[in-house]
């Protein structure tokens, strides 16, 4: 025993994922060298990698099952290695860091646990590295690579894990998590709804006071069309105002976070190291956020339209579907970084008008 606190239940820290707690538990009892978590981003693939290691380095030494497993949740534990990309993609830097994670003997139990984060950005430079170390992994390492979806060229790496699916989080375990947090109901409600699936989201956007004013926003969309290049003008334009108002919270954690960079520099001498990795991954966090909000809007214009099916007659209700079908392809294009403007531009011209 060492006086560390830890769930009965390691798993209860995956939040709405029942089926990735099965085929981990599973796992846990019988590992493989490799293991690929793929699902949306904000969904707790981290989390549940930390609670995966937990289980497996509990497994292989049962004497001290509950210092592992508290200390793989918060990833502290000296087994449990995070590799993370510092700039835009997962380069060849990192799949070497990854390699020498690896080859190192584990420190505590029998087992290591190499976590890479960001998969799904590792360029063709990393490919050879990354699949040489899988196909021929140290015998006391277990790779998990978390990704948000799969480029072509990592899927031979992908073929040599176990791959585990995540999927985005019901709304109902988003709120009981909010709720468990100290969230207000109301806030934590609509933060859930508003979330697409993402915890991570949810959070976010569980103190933003504005969410509902951009809900109704988008919802009225359809009142405000008329058919016209310049109504849809407008509308973009209140839009990208709001999404770009959306991200002052956000802004705020960045500023805060270049601050203490600054602060660091200056007590130790260190000036420009990480700044421009830092910013970085800022543009990556608020490019992702611009998408969010765009995801967000277009599935409330999607149920706007939906519930207007009730007394739509046969022509109105073609047009409708293919509006829902124009939306889902829009939502689709986010992930080729479209030029926001003209993307809004190009589908409030084609949407229906109340």
């Amino acid at each position: 025993m060492t006086g560390i606190d830890t769930p009965v239940d390691p798993w209860a820290a995956i939040i709405g994922q029942p089926d990735v707690v099965r085929s981990l538990s599973a796992a846990a009892a019988t590992p493989v060298h490799a293991y690929l978590f793929l699902g949306p981003a904000g969904t707790g693939k981290l989390a549940a990698a930390g609670v995966f290691a937990g289980e497996l380095l509990a497994r292989s030494d049962p004497e001290k099952a509950q210092r592992h497993r508290s200390l793989a949740a918060r990833l502290a534990h000296p087994d449990v290695r995070v590799v993370t990309p510092t700039g835009s993609v997962f380069r060849i830097e990192e799949s070497r860091q990854l390699v020498i994670e690896a080859s190192r003997s584990p420190i505590e139990g029998r087992r290591k646990i190499v976590i890479a984060e960001r998969f799904h950005d590792a360029n063709a430079n990393a490919m050879p590295v990354l699949l040489k170390v899988t196909e021929e992994p140290p015998e006391s390492t277990i790779f998990v690579f978390l990704a948000d979806r799969l480029q072509p060229e990592q899927v031979t790496v992908a073929s040599r894990c176990t791959t585990i699916e995540f999927r985005g989080i019901p709304e109902a375990s988003i709120t009981e998590a909010l709720l468990a947090e100290g969230i207000d109901r109301a806030f934590a409600v609509r933060a859930a709804e508003a979330a697409g699936g993402s915890l991570e989201r949810a959070r976010l956007l569980s103190t933003d006071e504005q969410l509902m004013t951009r809900r109704d926003a988008w919802w009225s969309i359809p009142d405000r069309l008329d058919g016209t290049g310049a109504a849809v003008a407008v509308v973009v334009e209140e839009l990208r105002s709001m999404i770009d108002d959306s991200m002052s919270a956000l802004k705020r954690i960045h500023e805060s976070e270049l601050e203490a960079l600054a602060e660091h520099e200056q007590q130790y001498g260190t000036r420009g190291s990480g700044r421009g990795d830092l910013e970085a991954h800022h543009r990556r966090v608020e490019r992702r956020h611009r998408n969010d909000e765009l995801v967000f809007g277009f599935s409330t214009l999607a149920r706007r339209y939906r519930d207007s099916l009730v007394e739509a007659d046969p022509a109105t209700t073609r047009r409708i579907f293919e509006a829902v079908d124009r939306l889902g392809v829009a939502t689709e294009a986010l992930e080729r970084s479209p030029i926001e403007s003209l993307l809004l531009q190009a589908l409030l011209l084609d949407m229906p008008h109340a």
